[in-house]
């Protein structure tokens, strides 16, 4: 147990705005994996005394794409804080918003929304609507009906969101950019090119004078603009970009993280588009992979994936690899996934 309050202590000085903070938690991973194994096997309920390192290792855990293992540990520090703050206690809610997370994460959407909607009354009636941490979780409700093809709703609350951090926090600040490069995407999938490149570059400078050129967040934005490139047809000048993003998430985030493993995806699908049919395989088979071992075969990316792949061979007139693959597309949920 002094091990486990060893290196929860030292990430919990891991604040997310640091790529260095990244690059450690990568390094110190094999410790905490060791830790967590043995606290698991030795203490299968950590007890309300170990709350806020319950908590720190569930962010650490979410930060890196392990969303099994956060979910694990997010749940130790809701059951604490029910019982030594109570239910409406801001911390208790945050903890509810980041287990909401989890679930957009795993692409159970509904559940994710029922979660963000306790979240959200808690918080407004604790804090009130224009505080920072409730203007978050409408931003997160934001992103979870963006996700399921609600592009209107999703913009109606992003909009609130913007606002409310334009005015707690400033134009500038990383939050506040946060909403304006998902509002760029939004703008993109609804075929509106150019204001989607206007967010985008917006959260981009941003970002790039805020964070630095090789933050997640900003290559998030680099990814962004991309994709804006990918959908008007300019492919070569999305592949430039995609490349940007691809080095620079490999490095902060690893080669496996879900969102270095969507610009692989993403990149393959720029080949299919130009008819590099082989190339656009290849590519998806990494993303595949990745995506399977990140994220499961039932997760909507991962199926997004596989239709992608079925489709290049359908397109190629390999029939019955086609149906192969769409097969497993309607394959059953084990009672394990």
């Amino acid at each position: 147990m002094h091990a486990f309050r060893i290196v929860a202590s030292a990430l919990h000085m891991s604040r997310k705005q640091s790529t260095a903070d990244w690059v450690f938690e990568q390094q110190v991973m094999p410790h905490i994996n060791a830790v967590t194994k043995h606290i698991r096997s030795q203490y299968p309920a950590l007890g309300t005394t170990k709350i806020d390192e319950a908590w720190t290792l569930g962010n650490v855990f979410w930060r890196h794409g392990r969303y099994k293992q956060a979910m694990e540990f997010y749940e130790q520090a809701l059951a604490g804080k029910e019982n030594t703050l109570g239910v409406d206690h801001p911390d208790t809610l945050s903890t509810v918003h980041n287990m909401a997370l989890i679930f957009d994460n795993q692409g159970q959407y509904e559940k994710a929304l029922e979660w963000y909607e306790r979240a959200l009354a808690g918080k407004e009636k604790a804090l009130g609507v224009d505080h920072p941490s409730t203007l978050s979780t409408v931003h997160n409700m934001a992103l979870v009906f963006a996700n399921q093809g609600h592009y209107e709703k999703a913009l109606e609350w992003y909009e609130r969101a913007l606002v409310g951090k334009e005015k707690a926090l400033g134009v500038g600040h990383p939050d506040t950019l946060n909403t304006v490069n998902n509002m760029a995407s939004v703008f993109a999938n609804q075929g509106q090119y150019q204001r989607a490149l206007e967010f985008c570059e917006r959260a981009l400078a941003g970002y790039e004078k805020a964070l630095g050129a090789d933050h997640p967040r900003t290559l998030a934005a680099v990814d962004n603009m991309a994709s804006v490139f990918d959908n008007q047809g300019q492919y070569e000048k999305a592949l430039e970009w995609y490349e940007r993003a691809l080095a620079g998430e490999e490095k902060a985030l690893g080669v496996d993280h879900p969102d270095t493993l969507t610009i692989v995806n993403n990149m393959a699908s720029v080949f299919d588009n130009q008819g590099q049919y082989e190339k656009a395989l290849e590519w998806y088979a990494r993303a595949l992979a990745g995506r399977e071992k990140a994220l499961g075969v039932h997760h909507p990316h991962t199926q997004n994936t596989l239709r992608a792949i079925a489709n290049v061979h359908e397109r190629m007139g390999q029939t019955e690899q086609a149906r192969s693959l769409q097969a497993r597309l309607h394959a059953p949920k084990s009672p394990h996934n």
